[in-house]
């Protein structure tokens, strides 16, 4: 059975070959992994579970702990290194990201989280999880936290913090995959399996190749091996996330193949996509409570929406409800500075340092700002809001 989700399959088959048939398994592949973890917790007193598996992520060595079979399972695995893992290309790939600052920060809000919205299959998990307004700011800020604590220095070491991140997200993952499964209202037929391997693969998509593209639309100079190394850092993150080997580019070169065939076989974007952005595009206006807080709030609306626009280009804006503003020029104007800039980093080995540097403390700041000075603790959720 290939959910009807996967469309233009005759067209797709005529320029992709089987790969077509070989991709549409994946919708309705999970975590086996992860998913034996969730129903392990689920015979332990609430928050127990997450609060040992806490404990056992802090733990440089958590084989001196009384863990569950699953759980340790789950560790040993994700703590096991594979061969092909270059920790001097991570730590480069960070950097990129690092130093992308203000303009990775915009390509992220305005370009990759709305491409992940674009989905109508892939986005059904999100829409199911509710709260779509109130939520919208403090998702932007968890998956900023998650994003920058993936780039720092030694943040995928095993006691990294972007290291145990990611695995309280793959069980947030397995947590909704769970539930929505056993809902009524979600319709496998339609969607695949909830948040599935062909999703996560694509929202690993997002963090790489989407990025690279969005920061290199922003004028931002980088040559192969750098993309090749923030390529090199997101294979990582998506291995230890739970993505399928076969999902898992190991170059710009595949990446873009599979991003190719992915939007292929998907459908155009459909309400609750429009939902969700304009939920994300509102947001600084409904988090203001001031005159002057409206008044930036309408700014960053406007010159989010025009960098969006800019970055997705007006058939696809136009179909997601982004309205049309006078920043669109601005973003152009942007990259026509940061292309000046660029060209001054690149002649010095100093200058480069110090975008690195004040990159990172931009991604500081908009983490603190995104979730008002709160942790991001990554709980897996207890309830769907349209789930019965």
């Amino acid at each position: 059975m290939i959910p009807t989700r996967y469309q233009n399959l005759e067209e797709a088959r005529a320029r992709f070959g089987d790969r077509v048939d070989r991709l549409a398994p994946f919708l309705l592949r999970g975590d086996p992994l992860a998913d034996a973890v969730i129903e392990e917790m689920e015979g332990a007193p609430a928050g127990r579970g997450f609060s040992l598996l806490d404990k056992a992520l802090r733990a440089p060595d958590a084989r001196g702990l009384d863990l569950p079979p699953a759980m340790r399972a789950y560790l040993e695995w994700a703590s096991y290194v594979p061969a092909w893992v270059d920790w001097d290309a991570v730590r480069r790939g960070g950097e990129l990201l690092l130093r992308s600052g203000a303009l990775g920060g915009a390509v992220l809000g305005t370009y990759s989280l709305v491409l992940g919205y674009a989905s109508p299959g892939g986005n059904k998990p999100l829409v199911f999880s509710g709260q779509l307004v109130e939520r919208a700011p403090r998702r932007l800020g968890e998956t900023s936290r998650f994003v920058q604590a993936t780039a720092q220095p030694g943040g995928l070491f095993r006691t990294g913090e972007g290291f145990a991140i990611t695995l309280k997200v793959r069980l947030m993952h397995a947590k909704v995959r769970q539930m929505l499964s056993r809902s009524p209202k979600w319709d496998t037929a339609t969607w695949g399996l909830p948040v599935n391997q062909h999703d996560m693969a694509g929202t690993s998509l997002l963090f790489s190749l989407v990025f690279l593209e969005g920061i290199r639309a922003f004028g931002l100079d980088i040559d192969r091996d750098e993309s090749e190394c923030f390529m090199h850092l997101w294979r990582y993150s998506g291995h230890l996330i739970g993505v399928d080997p076969e999902l898992l580019p190991s170059s710009e070169f595949d990446a873009w193949n599979l991003a190719h065939l992915i939007r292929a076989t998907e459908g155009r974007p459909d309400d609750d996509s429009r939902a969700l952005t304009h939920a994300l595009f509102e947001s600084p206006l409904r988090q203001a409570k001031t005159s002057e807080e409206r008044r930036l709030g309408a700014l960053r609306r406007n010159v989010g929406m025009g960098f969006s626009r800019g970055l997705l280009g007006d058939e696809l804006a136009d179909e997601l409800g982004i309205d049309r503003t006078p920043f669109v020029a601005a973003f152009h104007a942007l990259r026509a500075v940061t292309r000046v800039a660029e060209q001054a980093r690149k002649r010095s080995p100093a200058a480069h340092q110090k975008a690195i540097g004040s990159g990172a403390r931009y991604w500081e700041m908009v983490v603190k700002e995104g979730l008002g000075g709160a942790p991001a603790h990554f709980t897996p959720p207890e309830r769907l809001s349209r789930a019965a």
